[in-house]
């Protein structure tokens, strides 16, 4: 009698994952048909590295030193928005899709090593000819800024770091979307499947204030993680972009940086953000009481405000 309750139950719940997977089919997109609308002017494409870079290029091109904005993990060059719309009116901003995420999808090389990302932020840049640029990022964006700082110090004079990563992980909590990615079993399972509340959750796991998550907000990390192979480059950037391996790096970096913190940041808690500001001599610690780990998004106006006072 156990053993066929056992096997009605087992039945019962392999026909609910069933309809749960695919009453949440996703199916990849193209570019041609998400760039209708996520690359409205002045978005381009610029190709790098073998890659057609979704980026924009914003306010007076006479800037001698512009601000390259760089996103973090599953983000895209629109988590700037609110940023671009105060500091394009004094200065030429630099914004892109990083490989694996947004509009530019996959590296062909399948690289996404933290010195690989370095070489193309260069790579950007050398095609747009700037010589020298304030970079700023957030997480894993934060991560290639400061990297890039370290290979190619000739080429920053100033650091902005958001919420930024690079030192051994150690999270109070990880967002859902980014536990499954890593998982073997759970990413076959979803390869064309991605509910939208499961994106949903792990927005609101890394703002401060979940109810600040708006339904466009969602739809834009949604309709942008289905790019056409931004799903399996997640997993590979998981495992090949490994914070720790610089740590004796970051004390060499002396350009003045401005390090801005959440509080409620429980992804990168602040005391990593303390830990910058020990070994970065020339920095400047800011945290955000009320933020989480995305304060650039979250309240764009009060971080930027910092930002313009840094500059």
């Amino acid at each position: 009698m156990i053993l066929k309750y056992s096997l009605y139950l087992l039945l019962t719940l392999a026909v609910f994952l069933g309809i749960y997977l695919y009453s949440n089919l996703a199916y990849d997109r193209s570019v041609t048909e998400l760039s209708k609308r996520w690359a409205p002017e002045p978005s381009k494409f610029l190709n790098v590295a073998g890659m057609n870079i979704h980026y924009r290029d914003e306010g007076p091109k006479s800037d001698k030193a512009p601000i390259v904005l760089i996103h973090g993990t599953s983000a895209s060059l629109h988590t700037w928005d609110g940023w671009v719309e105060e500091l394009k009116a004094q200065r030429r901003v630099i914004r892109f899709d990083l490989p694996a995420f947004g509009l530019t999808g996959p590296d062909p090389q399948n690289n996404y090593t933290i010195e690989h990302y370095a070489e193309v932020v260069i790579a950007v840049l050398d095609k747009l000819k700037v010589d020298n640029s304030v970079l700023a990022g957030n997480s894993l964006g934060g991560y290639i800024a400061w990297a890039t700082a370290v290979f190619y110090p000739d080429r920053v004079s100033k650091l902005i770091l958001v919420d930024a990563s690079g030192y051994p992980y150690d999270p109070e909590s990880v967002p859902l979307a980014f536990k499954l990615s890593q998982n073997p079993i759970a990413s076959r399972l979803l390869k064309n499947v991605l509910p939208k509340s499961l994106v949903e959750k792990s927005i609101k796991n890394v703002y401060g204030n979940p109810d600040l998550v708006t339904e466009e907000l969602v739809n834009r990390y949604y309709e942008l993680s289905l790019r056409e192979g931004n799903r399996s480059a997640l997993k590979a950037r998981f495992e090949q972009t490994l914070p720790g391996a610089l740590i004796e790096k970051i004390h060499t970096i002396n350009v003045p940086t401005l390090l801005i913190w959440g509080r409620k940041d429980r992804l990168i808690p602040l005391k990593f953000g303390k830990q910058f500001e020990q070994e970065i001599v020339n920095s400047e610690l800011i945290v955000f009481d009320d933020l989480g780990h995305v304060p650039h998004e979250e309240n764009p106006q009060a971080t930027v405000s910092a930002v313009l006072k840094f500059l």
